[in-house]
């Protein structure tokens, strides 16, 4: 498709409106430092910047829409608000499902379609932003929500915010006054506050590939697992990458209980291309060079 000598442009999408903007611009910050640390030689990483009011900025300058897709062969995109524009547009590029989008950012939805498809998930309670007008003391709140919580299951929990906040440390309380405390905490950022049943036992991730090495979905596990653990987790991630949507790529996070049961945690659609990640030490293990699954998933969106 592409003369030997000419650098495929990969349009880094990030930013944008919404809670995930800065998670949008360290995804797309690192994918752009991946390029041009391990694959500048083929591709030319194309920063496009996207503020707030939904204008794209190449260069530090304002740019229109027909800019942005003239600069770019295919555009990777890490706003979930623009796919359906590059869709209008019938532009090539690298963006998660609306529906895997949902599952991967709604608890409360993911947990309801996993109960559908016979997968465990740990309880949990949601916790909405806390607003003194309306809630009152704030030690008075979070003793109310934390016996709310103890009511419907019990100790030890996780604490953290709803969503992506890079701010706000994740609390493990195993009293009741620890996850007063936590809650406490974490309210005061003006943040929803997600309460999770902690599940204890062996933790493993899977990551899930379409169409990699001649496999219809390649799979590859981190964590010290038995021959048996591993080829349950193996399947059941497979079929969550399936069952989800996932278009480019899917990590799930596992945690098997001492009794063998298998509960998902965490599903995540973007990968962490980073040398210390899950998924670099994964590939490694597994004799996968990291920088050919962002050629495949380039290649696949090129197609």
């Amino acid at each position: 498709m592409y003369p030997s000598n000419t650098k495929i442009r990969i349009g880094i999408i990030r930013g944008g409106k919404g809670d995930n903007f800065e998670f949008s611009l360290k995804e797309g910050g690192d994918l752009i430092s991946f390029i041009n640390n391990n694959l500048s030689n083929k591709y030319q990483a194309v920063d496009i910047f996207i503020d707030r009011e939904n204008i794209p900025h190449i260069n530090g300058l304002p740019v229109n829409l027909n800019d942005v897709f003239h600069k770019s062969d295919v555009i990777w995109n890490t706003y979930t608000n623009f796919s359906h524009i590059l869709d209008s547009f019938s532009i090539k590029h690298i963006s998660n499902s609306a529906f895997s989008n949902v599952m991967s950012n709604n608890r409360s939805m993911l947990e309801e379609h996993m109960k559908s498809v016979g997968v465990k998930m740990p309880r949990h309670f949601v916790i909405l932003a806390y607003q003194y007008d309306f809630d009152g003391d704030i030690n008075k709140f979070a003793f109310k929500k934390a016996k709310e919580v103890f009511e419907k299951f019990g100790s030890p929990w996780i604490v953290h915010t709803f969503g992506k906040d890079m701010n706000t440390a994740i609390h493990i309380a195993k009293t009741f006054g620890q996850l007063v405390y936590a809650i406490s905490e974490i309210a005061q950022s003006g943040k929803s506050i997600l309460v999770e049943e902690l599940i204890t036992g062996k933790v493993a991730s899977v990551h899930t590939i379409p169409k990699f090495r001649n496999e219809e979905i390649y799979a590859m596990n981190s964590g010290n697992l038995s021959l048996d653990e591993k080829q349950k987790l193996l399947n059941v991630a497979k079929d969550l990458h399936t069952d989800i949507d996932a278009k480019h790529y899917l990590k799930s996070s596992f945690v098997i209980h001492p009794r063998g049961h298998i509960y998902l945690v965490n599903v995540e659609l973007k990968p962490d291309f980073k040398e210390y990640s899950d998924l670099h030490q994964s590939c490694k293990d597994r004799g996968v060079k990291i920088s050919s699954i962002f050629e495949h998933i380039v290649d696949k969106a090129l197609k």
